[in-house]
């Protein structure tokens, strides 16, 4: 019995022998330089990994600080707009002599992309979007806006071309008040041919043409005028 078992058991290993030997020659003719080749793959591998897991946390602070500043930008930019509302609803009122204005988010729940509504309601009439009014009224509601931001955030210097030409002569007379006031402070450059508006400036500048095709520069300054 011990002599079968053992004749077993070495018929169980030359079979276990021609097995392994048939799988090492499934693997055909090997490559002594391949161990040298798996190591420079392996190295690279974890090089590239390694680059991989540090721009994955760089890209991650990125969104970090991308979230923190609009997190900051929309906390601003909702203290402003409060008070453009506030300032532009005051001016308003004064040129208009009463009613009431609003400024509304397009989209309330994204301010950073949302577009901005106007709304007014000039005396006697019904609160309602900017383009239904009149041209005059129209410019007269973007005057308001305008000295509402330069109420909220004062500018050293301001460009206005022919703002004033849709108005006519009473409202000419609250526009040269607002300029007088706000000139204190921002120095205003104005396109214009109204004559009241003319009156309000310190200087004058112009371009005339007394010969065909010869245009000249002319300057005035106002206060030298008054003082003759």
């Amino acid at each position: 019995a011990a002599a079968a078992s053992g004749a077993l058991d070495e018929q169980a290993m030359r079979s276990e022998a021609r097995a392994l030997k048939k799988r090492v020659a499934e693997l055909g003719p090997v490559d002594p330089a391949s161990i040298e080749e798996y190591r420079k793959a392996k190295e690279r591998y974890e090089f590239l990994t390694a680059q991989r897991n540090d721009l994955e946390e760089a890209k991650a602070d990125l969104a970090e600080v991308i979230a923190r500043i609009d997190r900051e930008s929309v906390k601003k930019l909702r203290s402003v707009y409060e008070e453009l509302k506030e300032a532009f609803n005051d001016v308003f009122r004064r040129l208009f002599g009463g009613g009431r204005a609003d400024l509304s988010f397009t989209d309330p729940e994204n301010p950073l992309e949302s577009g901005v509504e106007i709304f007014v309601q000039p005396p006697g009439k019904k609160l309602q979007n900017l383009m239904a009014l009149s041209g005059g009224e129209k410019a007269l509601a973007a005057i308001a806006l305008l000295f509402g931001i330069l109420t909220v955030r004062p500018s050293p210097f301001c460009v206005l071309d022919e703002i004033d030409a849709p108005l006519d002569e009473h409202n000419l007379v609250r526009f040269r008040k607002l300029l007088e006031e706000f000139s204190k402070d921002t120095q205003f450059l104005i396109i214009t041919h109204r004559q009241p508006t003319m009156e309000t400036a310190d200087c004058l500048y112009g371009v005339t043409m007394e010969e065909s095709g010869v245009s000249t520069f002319v300057s005035l300054k106002l206060e030298d005028v008054k003082s003759a």
